[in-house]
């Protein structure tokens, strides 16, 4: 059998508030293109098709315009729910939509239906919380790894010519695996990982939730996630996985899947960033800056937006400069005057005390204050008759 694995797709998922649906939409037009170019017979994907329980509209509308093309190309597509999707939204009407060769796993009562494609099975289990399935699978500690050692001890046995010829899907974190930023945390009771040797029996593990691309052993692959979800993932490069079944070994084919716009990270200095030719690059880049100018620049976001017009994520870092750790309620303690934490705010957030001229201008601030308060105290008195 030849498929292609993908996974963590998060359909309507922004960057920074930015929208990223048309950059989804690009991917999904290539994703088209390349089944019918690599002539695959199925294409699995892993998890996490939504960003999250509720989709948009414009999002649910992306997924069903994609499914229904690369249908149309003739391959069997498989989707199985991860920890961002709705089971029961993303499996409406999965018995009917199964004769048109679109197949969806979002249960544990579905764990038991393989689907055969040419001379291999595919079995898709969906993400399940331990919590909700220990009674369905029989366990008696709600972990993930004895969840879905029973999950995969449900699995029917399939006669075939060679039994490696089968493929498991999953949604989870498997030991020795490498993780991002922008995954959602599984743990239960600070355990999510699953060790590797239950995939053991297949002869490929289709795995999703983690977004960097991976192997895990021979025959456990994470595919990751088509695009960069976070600032982490700057740099990395993303793809899905051409897989082709052979005597029961996985022959993987890695393609790079579009970028759209790249990320960049920049460090350094305002004047430096705002000048230096080595960053051009970038200009074109959703752009995450740390400045480490001793002194936080006046309109740093403004100016940095006339050379970097994507920039998304703007961070003070200040170097050379050390920075009292002392929490807001201690430095209010011990009758201290209110210009003494002023000043004290003041250094905390720029990291450099006040200046002379400052302080002057903080003392005459708080004393408009106070005889600003005393005048409305009065004031409020004399409409009262009390004054």
């Amino acid at each position: 059998m030849r498929f292609i694995h993908t996974s963590d797709w998060h359909l309507g998922r922004s960057l920074h508030s930015v929208g990223m649906i048309d950059a989804q939409a690009q991917f999904l037009d290539w994703l088209v293109d390349l089944v019918r170019a690599e002539s695959v017979e199925a294409v699995v994907v892993s998890g996490d098709i939504y960003d999250r329980a509720l989709p948009s509209p414009d999002t649910v509308e992306l997924l069903s315009d994609a499914v229904t093309r690369l249908v149309d190309t003739g391959a069997q597509v498989v989707l199985a729910s991860g920890n961002h999707d709705s089971a029961i939204r993303l499996g409406f009407a999965a018995g009917l939509l199964e004769r048109a060769g679109l197949h969806i796993r979002t249960h544990v009562d579905g764990i038991g239906r393989p689907i055969r494609v040419g001379d291999a099975v595919i079995h898709p289990v969906p993400y399940l919380e331990p919590s909700l399935v220990t009674s369905a699978l029989g366990v008696q500690q709600a972990t993930h790894a004895d969840v879905l050692r029973a999950a995969l001890a449900h699995l029917p046995q399939v006669t075939l010519a060679d039994p490696r010829q089968t493929v498991v899907m999953a949604h989870a974190f498997v030991a020795g695996s490498v993780t991002s930023a922008s995954e959602r945390d599984i743990s239960v009771g600070g355990v999510s990982a699953v060790p590797a040797a239950i995939f053991q029996p297949f002869g490929y593990a289709a795995l999703g939730h983690l977004h960097r691309p991976q192997w895990v052993s021979d025959q456990v692959r994470y595919s990751g996630s088509p695009w960069a979800m976070d600032f982490g993932e700057a740099g990395d490069a993303k793809s899905v996985s051409v897989v082709e079944l052979r005597d029961g070994i996985p022959l993987v084919q890695v393609h790079e899947t579009p970028v759209v716009r790249p990320m960049a990270v920049l460090r350094g200095l305002l004047d430096d960033l705002l000048t230096d030719r080595a960053h051009a690059w970038a200009e074109d880049a959703w752009c995450q800056v740390h400045l480490t100018d001793p002194l936080r620049p006046t309109g740093a976001w403004d100016r940095l937006r006339r050379r970097f017009p994507h920039l998304l994520d703007l961070r003070f870092d200040p170097q050379g400069v050390v920075i009292e750790s002392i929490r807001y309620a201690a430095r209010t303690r011990g009758g201290r005057s209110e210009l003494e934490i002023c000043l004290d705010f003041l250094t905390h957030v720029r990291g450099v005390s006040a200046t002379d001229q400052e302080r002057a201008a903080l003392a005459s601030a708080l004393d408009a204050t106070r005889i600003g308060a005393a005048q409305s105290a009065d004031e409020r008195g004399v409409a009262r008759g009390v004054a």
